[in-house]
């Protein structure tokens, strides 16, 4: 298998050269499965990771999970979550849970130190236990339980490649991103669950979809809007404070849906009419190559980039994609100066380069 063509992306300087680079591809595809606009290799496969969850929620509100156990949009929204594990999180996975009989102990992800760094240091100080309710993906596992409650199937070992629940969400996954299942790759993510590699431009398309499923049947059509409507209602729900997703959304004001994933890949989805150089509905999907993991720039900013390892790129990256799309007006460039170009200082503030994407999109 060749390796995918990825090119420079977004560059830092230092003085009067460029000392960093981080390389990696983009592609925007329509609701129709055309590919738009890309950058480097669309065809690059690569894992979702986090953003595949939008899709693996799906089943289960196509299924009528959202009405048998009567979730909340808000519910819906941190299943399709990686949230930081703030104390309003856990207070609806916890309600969320109740309302299936499920509880902690049921949750196969594991358990980390929450994101959100208030919360992590005031568990640590006094002495608080952590649980996987904390687990940034707590939200899709309960909504895997929830799918296998709903369809009356096993609730252990529900992460199974195997088991019904995540057959069918590979069905689903393949549906919407028109890859076969026996050409889509799968691998084990991070919180234990089946994870999907699909081409980039596959990938963008069922974002696409995502935002304007009007061509599907139902009930998948009101499905996908209602993840949609959740997911941009409830921006906090998705990620947390002071994260990179939960702000775009917050001033994408219910017409950009945003969803990272680990290792440097982010996808969007634009509802028709969100960008002013293509009148339909827009998906988007990016890969930095290196992983993007969180760069210590010495900025006062670095709580602002995304809590799962994303950094200054994919986010840098993400922004001015929107920005040349058309899709983001000049008082959201405002709201989002942060992931602009930019100022790159030192310990004592002092400004020693630029922080700066190095592509065109619509060349």
């Amino acid at each position: 298998m060749s390796l995918p063509s990825y090119v420079p992306l977004v560059e830092t300087t230092r003085g009067s050269i460029v000392e960093s680079i981080h390389y990696g591809a983009i592609a925007v595809s329509d609701a129709r499965g055309n590919l738009i606009a890309s950058v480097g290799d669309p065809e690059a496969l690569v894992f979702l990771r986090s953003s595949s969850k939008p899709f693996q929620v799906l089943p289960l509100v196509e299924g009528g999970g959202m009405e048998r156990f009567g979730l909340t949009e808000r519910e819906l929204a941190v299943m399709c979550a990686s949230h930081n594990g703030t104390d309003e999180h856990v207070r609806v996975i916890t309600g969320l849970q109740q309302k299936l009989g499920a509880s902690a102990d049921d949750l196969l992800c594991g358990t980390h130190t929450p994101g959100d760094p208030p919360t992590a240091e005031r568990m640590f100080l006094n002495g608080e236990e952590n649980t996987p309710l904390r687990h940034n993906c707590s939200g899709k596992h309960s909504g895997m339980l929830a799918q296998a409650i709903l369809f009356g199937e096993p609730t252990a070992d529900y992460i199974n490649p195997q088991h019904p629940v995540q057959r069918r969400i590979l069905r689903a996954f393949s549906e919407m991103t028109g890859v076969p299942e026996t050409e889509i790759v799968l691998g084990t993510d991070g919180c234990s669950a089946p994870v999907f590699a699909v081409p980039l431009r596959a990938a963008a398309y069922a974002f696409a979809r995502l935002a304007d499923p009007s061509g599907l049947p139902e009930p998948r059509r009101s499905a996908l809007r209602r993840i949609f409507g959740a997911m941009t209602a409830h921006p906090d729900m998705v990620a947390g404070p002071h994260t990179f997703d939960t702000d775009l959304m917050t001033t994408g004001r219910g017409s950009i849906l945003t969803k990272g994933g680990a290792e440097g890949y982010q996808a969007i989805g634009l509802l028709p009419g969100a960008s002013r150089k293509f009148a339909g509905a827009l998906g988007i999907t990016l890969k930095i190559s290196d992983g993007d993991l969180a760069q210590r720039d010495r900025t006062e900013h670095i709580a602002r980039i995304a809590h799962d390892g994303g950094g200054r790129a994919r986010s840098t990256t993400t922004v001015e994609v929107l920005r040349q799309l058309g899709a983001l007006e000049e008082s959201q460039l405002k709201e989002l100066k942060d992931f602009l170009p930019r100022p790159q200082y030192n310990w004592r503030r002092i400004e020693v380069g630029e922080i700066r994407p190095s592509f065109d999109l619509l060349q």
